[in-house]
């Protein structure tokens, strides 16, 4: 049985704050197992998103997808997302609106609810770790993704309360 619950974060340790979705997910991991019942949450963490991950999302009921992204203004930020065609094809490196679109082609019903959350980022060299600005950003976002985890409301285009 799948858990009702899936955190899929994406992103390459070795290259700075790309690192932030795995980091994410990592701690929300750490935390669930603490205090979630067993089987509540699945967490999964790849380079990028990939056509198989549409298999992933079949029986969940949410799914948190977490990335870092360039450009926010803000420490993180959350939106609802919906299946959409890319207008460039590839099996490799989906955006989660094009993953979701593969879970309708397959399955023939609608995804489960899902959420993106971006996390600032800014520094993508090979070989750095992210700075102490994104692992302020990364713990802003991880506050809010426990929130998620509780099933607390949790859409927003914007974070309120947050200094950027």
């Amino acid at each position: 049985m799948m858990a009702p619950l899936l955190v899929l974060g994406w992103g390459n340790p070795s290259r700075g704050d790309d690192a932030l979705g795995p980091l994410l997910v990592e701690a929300l991991a750490s935390d669930a197992a603490q205090s979630l019942p067993a089987g509540t949450l699945d967490c999964l963490t790849d380079y990028q998103l990939q056509v198989e991950h549409a298999l992933d999302l079949v029986g969940r009921e949410r799914v948190l997808f977490v990335d870092a992204a360039v450009g926010l203004d803000a420490p993180f930020e959350a939106r609802p997302v919906q299946p959409q065609r890319d207008r460039h094809f590839s099996s490799h490196a989906l955006s989660p609106q094009a993953l979701l679109q593969v879970f309708v082609d397959l399955q023939r019903c609608a995804p489960p609810e899902c959420t993106v959350l971006a996390i600032r980022g800014r520094r993508w060299a090979l070989g750095e770790a992210p700075d102490a600005q994104a692992c302020a950003d990364l713990e802003q976002a991880l506050a809010w993704a426990r929130g998620w985890l509780r099933g607390a409301p949790h859409c927003r285009t914007h974070t309120e309360g947050v200094n950027a």
